[in-house]
């Protein structure tokens, strides 16, 4: 991964899509801090996919279940009663 200043980015756009276009990611920084990241058009997504889904089977699991009636009140709560 590969960080670059704004202004080398604006500078040397070409270049830096070459790279991306080659499989390199770019991140775009301003004054240090990352702004934007430049990733190839065909990147393989599956395996932010898997830790995405991963991140989300250990969350749930950390939760006490709930049952349909606690569920349901969550659901409910706030709601204004049925006229």
């Amino acid at each position: 991964m590969k960080r670059v200043g704004s202004y080398e980015a604006k500078t040397h756009l070409p270049r830096l899509l070459a790279e991306v276009e080659a499989g390199e990611t770019v991140i775009i920084t301003r004054h240090g801090v990352d702004i934007a990241r430049i990733v190839p058009a065909r990147a393989d997504d599956s395996a932010s996919v898997a830790d995405v889904v991963a991140r989300m089977k250990a969350r749930r699991a950390r939760r006490p279940a709930m049952s349909a009636e606690e569920i349901l009140s969550a659901r409910d709560e706030g709601r204004k009663p049925a006229e």
